[in-house]
Order: structure tokens, then C-alpha cells, then sequence
């Protein structure tokens, strides 16, 4: 998964993908510092991961993982080629969600495209470039296939999205209409996850409310990441802070596209992967290894809750046991409760689901 950070110059892009990937991209106080994108993966936290290597005695833990990339400011006319224009843009298509950032911080020494600072004037600038973006693509596709007497219902498609654009209005579509214009990278379509960067002590703006921003001070979580974990714990305490912003950051990603967490456990091996909500079995085996999805026979499944709740009751003498047999005697525990299920390919796969695929190679 790919999340493109972006917002104008200096509204705190870098800090923020810094404090995310425990970075250390360049940061100035004028506007361009990021001509290229930053590019950095991140863990994503989970503390079912811990629990699970403890219960089972699994010794290579490998967590699910998101892409961020710290893309260059954008700003007035990009869509015309202002600023880093086209390059911009193209890079913004690559990814599956957006991560818009505004500056809600006043700072002197650090520019600004204009004297005062206003959040909303400042998302309606970038969300008008994307926009006009988009239109341009689409204007271009109509004009291909305009006398196509099989594109009537693309060409009805791309006027209605074109109508609802030029009025700066999000097209209201179904998921039908969504897997048809997917191959367009539409920017306006993606998901956007809307930060608002404050300053240490400050509170979202009420009007950013609309948008469902999430408040977060970059650079105090950038600070705060360079410290050793249990100093971090303390200063939160301190601070009086109860959950890292970016841990929110990263549950709301989630949200924002409808995912879920899975886990397999292959031999001493457990991972956990991300899968869209409502997704079978055999679409999950396809994240592992298209090999797995090709040749799917069944899965046997068994939720965390149910494990957690097996191992709850399991003898503190078989818990000592090797990681094989804890494995084990795990499985026979949870076959014994009719916890652990044999699901054909059109199973949905739930949260926590713990997943072992049976394929042929």
C-alpha cells in the first residue's frame, strides 16, 4: 500500500513523513526542499503480533507495512506546470491514498505562499489543481473515443464525472462505475485523509471539522521519535499525551480504505498483511503469492480472538514447549472446539483472521 503525503510548500510534509519513517529527509524553511519524492516504508503497530509470538513461540515476526512518499509542494496553476506541475501530479497517480496536510502553525521564519494563514483556502487551491488535472485526462479520453458506438456508456460516464468537477463537487459513483474509471488514476477519486499540522498546544480548527481532520504536531512527533522508547512513554506522560498522533495516522489509513489485518503462520514465521475488507480467501492467498491464489484448494482458519481464548486455557507446562509443538497443540485444541475451520475460496475474510492456505504448486 502507497500513500502519497502532500499539501503546499512548508506546510510540514517532510516533518511529518520524518516522524513517520523516523526519517531524516531534508527540511528547510523555504519552499522545494523535496524536488523528488522521499520515499520510506513504515511497520504498521501491532500488538497482537507480541501476543501471538508468545502463545505460539514464533521466532521470525515480520509486521504488514505502509509505503509513504513525501511528495514536492504543490501549488497555484500546477496543473499548467507551475511549480513542479506534470512531475507533481504523476507521482501523486502512483499511490492508493492521499495524505493532504495543512498548516494550522503561525511561524515567522518559516514562508508561506501567503502573508495569512488559511486552511481551507489552502485545500481548495491543491484540490482545484487535482481537479483541473483530472479534467484534462478526461477531455483527452472523450475526444479518443467519441465516435467508439461502443464507448456510449464510458463517454456518458467520464461527462457526468467531467459536469461534477467542473463544479468542484466529488462525483457521486457506484463501485461499478469506480472499476471502470480505476485505470484513469483520477486524483479527485482517491481517498484523502485530511492532517492539519499544529502547533504544540493547539486544537483542530472548527472549520476543518467538515473535512474530518485529524490534528497532529509534526514536529513534535519528528522530536519525539528520536527518542529511546521508554523516554518517549515518559515525555508522552509528561506532555500529558495519550496516543502518538501517528499511531491515529495510521489507523485512520486504514479506515480510510477499508482494511483489515490477517496473519499467517508458516512454520517459525508469523506476518501479518493488509487486505481490502470483504475480500475471499483466495484474493488473501493472492497477497502472499499468486502461485497461492492460482492453485487455492482450501484454508484453515482460525481467528485470533478464538486463539487468544485457547491459549488462555493451556497449561503454563505446554506453553514451554517448543515452537513446533506449541503450534501444534495449538491447531488440535482449536480443531477439538470446532475453532479452527476449513474454508473454501469464497470465504470473506475477517479482522484477525489467522490463515494457513492449502494450494497446489
Amino acid at each position: 500500500m502507497q500513500i502519497g503525503i502532500v499539501g503546499l510548500p512548508n506546510v510540514g510534509k517532510t516533518t511529518l513523513f520524518n516522524a513517520l519513517t523516523r526519517g531524516h529527509a531534508k527540511v528547510e524553511r523555504y519552499p522545494f526542499t523535496t524536488i523528488e519524492p522521499n520515499i520510506g516504508v513504515v511497520k504498521v503497530p501491532d500488538e497482537r503480533l507480541a501476543k501471538l509470538k508468545e502463545l505460539i513461540g514464533a521466532e521470525e515476526v515480520t509486521p504488514a507495512t505502509i509505503k509513504f512518499l513525501d511528495i514536492a509542494g504543490l501549488v497555484e496553476g500546477a496543473s499548467k506546470g507551475q511549480g513542479l506541475g506534470n512531475r507533481f501530479l504523476a507521482k501523486i497517480r502512483e499511490v492508493e491514498a492521499i495524505i493532504h496536510i495543512v498548516r494550522c502553525f503561525p511561524d515567522p521564519n518559516i514562508a508561506h505562499i501567503t502573508p495569512d494563514l488559511n486552511p481551507i483556502r489552502d485545500i481548495e487551491i491543491i484540490n482545484l489543481e487535482l481537479a483541473l488535472a483530472d479534467l484534462e485526462i478526461i477531455e483527452k479520453r472523450r475526444e479518443k473515443i467519441k465516435k467508439d458506438p461502443e464507448a456510449k456508456e464510458e463517454l456518458k460516464l467520464l461527462g457526468r464525472v467531467a459536469e461534477s468537477l467542473s463544479k468542484g463537487e466529488p462525483p457521486e459513483l457506484n463501485k461499478e462505475e469506480r472499476e471502470i474509471l480505476k485505470g484513469y488514476h483520477l486524483l479527485s477519486l482517491k481517498p484523502t485523509l485530511y492532517i492539519a499540522n499544529l502547533g504544540e498546544e493547539e486544537e483542530v480548527p472548527e472549520d476543518l471539522k467538515k473535512y474530518n481532520a485529524i490534528g497532529i504536531c509534526a514536529q513534535l512527533e519528528s522530536e519525539m521519535q528520536e527518542l529511546p522508547e521508554e523516554e518517549r512513554a515518559h515525555f508522552r506522560a509528561e506532555l500529558g499525551i495519550g496516543e502518538m498522533g501517528l499511531k491515529k495516522l495510521i489507523r485512520e489509513s486504514y479506515r480510510l480504505l477499508s482494511l483489515i489485518t490477517f496473519f499467517t503462520l508458516e512454520r517459525k514465521k508469523l506476518r501479518a498483511w493488509t487486505l481490502e475488507e470483504g475480500r475471499n480467501v483466495r484474493e488473501a492467498a493472492g497477497r502472499i503469492h499468486s502461485d497461492m491464489e492460482k492453485g487455492f484448494i482450501k484454508a484453515e482458519v482460525i481467528n485470533y480472538s478464538d486463539l487468544i481464548q485457547i491459549g488462555s486455557l493451556f497449561s503454563s507446562e505446554a506453553r514451554k514447549q517448543g515452537s513446533r509443538v506449541k503450534r501444534e497443540a495449538f491447531l488440535s485444541q482449536a480443531r477439538e472446539k470446532g475453532l479452527l475451520k476449513i474454508e473454501g475460496k469464497d470465504y470473506k475474510v475477517r479482522e484477525g483472521d489467522i490463515i494457513t492456505i492449502k494450494f497446489r504448486v
